[in-house]
């Protein structure tokens, strides 16, 4: 089977003026950099992102990675924790207070280890599709048809 017609491509707020590479700008995020320059940093402490980029001037206050990270977190710890207890318990027979031990620790290293890369990595996400005032539209609701008729 041939199509002669051509896929369209489908963007979001307004024409772009410049390309914003989706996995550059996440893996620029991830390594708490600017996903526009790639130079400046993203946080100014550990969760909190800075206002705007002190290399090129971009605006970041107006993300919005409020539950997205947290998530993420939970489900990265969810298969490293629950996996390698489940390995490990197969392996060896501790006693409750071993494991408790060992394993809590683990769990809250992990979670302050991948939390700031993983919003980092929304934020940059955010930046490429130009979502939350990113793209430079106002960020509001659309409007939707209730069904009443009414406009």
């Amino acid at each position: 089977m041939s199509s002669s017609g051509s896929v369209p491509v489908i963007r979001y707020g307004r024409p772009e003026k410049t390309e914003r590479p989706l996995g550059r700008a996440i893996l620029r995020g991830m390594c708490s950099r600017c996903p526009n320059c790639g130079r400046g940093k993203l946080f100014r402490a550990f969760l909190k992102p800075v206002d705007s980029c002190a290399a090129c001037g971009e605006e970041i206050f107006h993300h919005r990675s409020d539950d997205l990270p947290p998530y993420l977190v939970i489900l990265v710890l969810g298969h490293v924790v629950v996996g390698g207890y489940m390995i490990a318990d197969t392996l060896y027979h501790l006693p409750m207070w071993a494991t408790l031990s060992i394993w809590a620790p683990i769990t809250v290293v992990t979670a302050l280890a991948v939390i700031q890369p993983i919003k980092g990595g929304v934020i940059g996400l955010q930046w490429a599709l130009r979502m939350h005032g990113f793209g430079g539209q106002e960020d509001r609701p659309d409007e939707f048809d209730d069904g009443s008729g009414a406009k």
